[in-house]
């Protein structure tokens, strides 16, 4: 007899868990997350009443734990950064500096937006017939939008890749209000609105299609802050908009300070996920 999945979860046309009968008694469960994260899905013998797990092997274990390293040290670094040049433009530093601090952070987000999407890439795979993981052979690049785990991921690197284009327009001097607008606004919008995406996903994707509150769950609260820094970007870019009457920004107080909340909660967040590891 062979193992049968039981029962399947997930958002829209994703699938972010799926449950299994195991021949030997009892029921092994998937979740998307725990596998790319963890390398591991939760087992819970008939008639038992704790759960334990199976594990990916041993290299793709020691491979997931170094990228998520990576990508938590990336996002720490970055969400850091970009605070530190949110704090100087608001207390009057040279435009140059932020500038400047502001593209190195720049380049520790699209450091960890990769990371994270070849961790994506990665992860051990389900195998529906045995209620086990398989690994595949290390991969720098798929194209899998079939996927949440994955198209979350490529979402927030394509965010942190536009950010970079609003990160280096930045540096133009003598710029009109229009083409602040459309060179550094615009990228910046684009950028945001990216990153709110990646992160509905991700809480698509840890919630199984229904919103939840997982006050115990180490990825529900890493999800969730990363949301709320994308939500207090998304209202600093908004404060950013130039006037083109007046050549000025709607807040540049609201703009610096959404930056800086947001970026903490980048770095806070980059904290935590070093500790979702397997």
């Amino acid at each position: 007899m062979r193992n049968s999945e039981e029962r399947a979860e997930g958002a829209g046309p994703f699938i972010t868990r799926l449950t299994w009968r195991l021949e030997e008694g009892g029921t092994a469960v998937w979740e998307s997350r725990a596998a790319r994260k963890r390398g591991t899905l939760a087992v819970r013998p008939e008639g038992a009443t704790e759960t334990g797990a199976r594990r990916a092997g041993a290299a793709a274990l020691d491979r997931l734990r170094r990228l998520n390293g990576v990508a938590a040290l990336s996002f720490t670094i970055g969400g850091s950064l970009f605070a530190l040049g949110a704090a100087l433009a608001q207390w009057s530093s040279g435009p140059a500096t932020s500038a400047t601090i502001y593209f190195a952070g720049g380049v520790f987000f699209t450091l960890g937006g990769y990371v994270s999407l070849v961790q994506a890439i990665n992860a051990p795979r389900r195998e529906s017939t045995a209620g086990s993981l398989a690994t595949h052979r290390f991969r720098w690049w798929s194209y899998e939008p079939g996927r949440i785990d994955w198209l979350s991921t490529f979402v927030l690197f394509a965010g942190t890749l536009v950010f970079g284009v609003n990160l280096l327009d930045s540096f133009l001097q003598g710029l009109t209000s229009q083409q602040l607008n459309r060179l550094v606004w615009a990228p910046d919008m684009i950028g945001c609105l990216l990153f709110l995406i990646s992160g509905h996903l991700a809480i698509a994707e840890i919630c199984h299609g229904r919103p939840c509150i997982h006050r115990r769950s180490l990825g529900w609260w890493i999800v969730a802050v990363n949301q709320l820094g994308s939500a207090l970007f998304m209202v600093s870019a908004v404060a950013a908009f130039t006037r083109p009457e007046t050549g000025s920004e709607i807040s540049v107080g609201v703009a610096n300070w959404g930056t800086l909340t947001g970026a903490l909660c980048f770095a806070v967040a980059g904290v935590l996920q070093a500790f979702e590891r397997p």
